[in-house]
């Protein structure tokens, strides 16, 4: 088993001074005067002016760096079957329960390990009236402080497989998932893989199960043509509908020329802050974004190891996978799972559907929040984890004596 060392997030004198060169030469383009609504073309200039010129001038990323820095980190290297050893960064938070619950918590795109790191302290509390979680929160390779994968085909299923043999290398035989957006699919892929056996339950947020039908899920079909559609379920439809319509070209363009908008990424920091923070901006629910928060997100990519246009790698090979990887997610699996709706999330589908993904131990719905549901709702996340996995819950005990309770 490759060691695994401590890890300090330590980015250069003088990548920090090339950045600040390059936001000070930055020519920015011109916009409709009168568009109808500011957001609706992309960040208004104004708004990504400001922030540049705050970047450049005033953003501490040394600051910031220090106070990533406070959470434990290491790195270690994953071999991917097929593929190549891979250098994986981490968070891991052992509880002071020893029976704490491991759990696996998995970012999404635009985001990194960070999204973890408002949840995690009150995670690691517990044992007595709620349980308690070992944390571990990979950078995803490509992500992060993470290597680049670097190959063709290197897919949602690596990224599982990655994922897995973490929790196996810090001695974790058993575990639980939690996951949104990219995190959704694999914590969707560790479940149909590696459940029963070391993936005992999972909770995610952002769910895209299938429609069932008559064929394929009769009993679910049936109940769904019983029960009429409520009313967060037709705006949720209406939500999903408008975003595949007016919000989803990240996405064809990752998925199909992620070169192409890689060398924006990679050589424009503005381009890479816009990009990133048009989703921020549109994916949250009114979240105040602080210009620190914002641009310690942009940083992270920017400053990433495998470089920010990696990042878009795994979109081109999850459409390009027989079958896509959203197809496969879909298929069922008897592991226990937990969903979390939040009303201002992307996709919204009837709740019903979701029971085509496997057995439904827990589910909670909540009227404010976005897609970064940690970030935004960290309260709402740690509550339907404490909630899922406490005595009497869903998923009680669902890990060999790892309870999540003192003795």
């Amino acid at each position: 088993m490759s060691p695994i060392t401590t890890f300090k997030i330590a980015v250069t004198d003088d990548n920090i001074k090339r950045l600040k060169q390059k936001l000070s030469l930055t020519d920015f383009p011109d916009e409709v005067v009168d568009a109808d609504e500011p957001w609706s073309r992309g960040p208004p200039l104004a708004v990504v002016k400001r922030l540049a010129l705050y970047w450049e001038k005033e953003f501490d990323w040394r600051k910031a760096e220090a106070e990533l820095n406070e959470f434990p980190q290491y790195i270690t290297k994953i071999e991917v079957e097929g593929f190549d050893n891979y250098d994986v960064h981490f968070v891991h938070q052992p509880s002071a329960i020893t029976n704490a619950i491991p759990l696996l918590f998995v970012h999404g795109w635009p985001g990194s390990f960070i999204e973890v790191t408002k949840a995690l302290p009150q995670l690691v509390q517990g044992g007595k009236d709620y349980p308690a979680f070992h944390v571990v929160a990979p950078s995803l390779i490509d992500f992060g402080f993470s290597s680049a994968s670097k190959k063709k085909s290197f897919n949602i299923d690596q990224h599982a497989e990655a994922c897995h043999k973490l929790m196996l290398a810090l001695g974790y035989n058993e575990y639980v998932v939690q996951g949104g957006d990219l995190g959704y699919l694999v914590a969707r892929f560790i479940a149909l893989k590696y459940g029963y056996k070391n993936c005992k339950a999972y909770h995610i947020n952002s769910a895209a199960p299938s429609q069932p039908t008559a064929t394929s899920h009769p009993d679910i079909f049936a109940k769904v043509n019983a029960a009429p559609l409520s009313a967060t379920e037709i705006a949720g439809l209406k939500r999903a509908e408008l975003f595949s319509k007016e919000g989803n070209g990240y996405y064809r363009e990752q998925a199909t020329k992620p070169q192409t908008i890689g060398y924006s990424m990679t050589d424009s920091p503005v381009g890479l802050l816009a990009w990133i923070y048009e989703k921020l901006h549109d994916w949250s629910d009114n979240y105040p974004w602080t210009d620190d928060e914002i641009l310690t997100w942009v940083s992270i990519y920017y400053f990433s190891r495998a470089g920010a246009a990696a990042t878009s790698c795994v979109y081109y090979e999850m459409e390009h996978r027989q079958p896509t990887a959203f197809a496969a997610a879909q298929a069922y699996t008897d592991v226990p799972l937990g969903i979390a709706r939040f009303s201002k999330d992307l996709v919204l589908l009837p709740k019903l559907w979701n029971h085509t993904m496997g057995p439904i131990v827990f589910e909670s719905e909540y009227e404010r929040g976005g897609h970064f549901a940690a970030w935004e709702r960290p309260d709402a996340v740690v509550q339907d984890l404490r909630t899922m996995f406490k005595e009497g819950g869903g998923a009680y005990n669902c890990v060999t004596s790892r309870s999540g309770y003192k003795d």
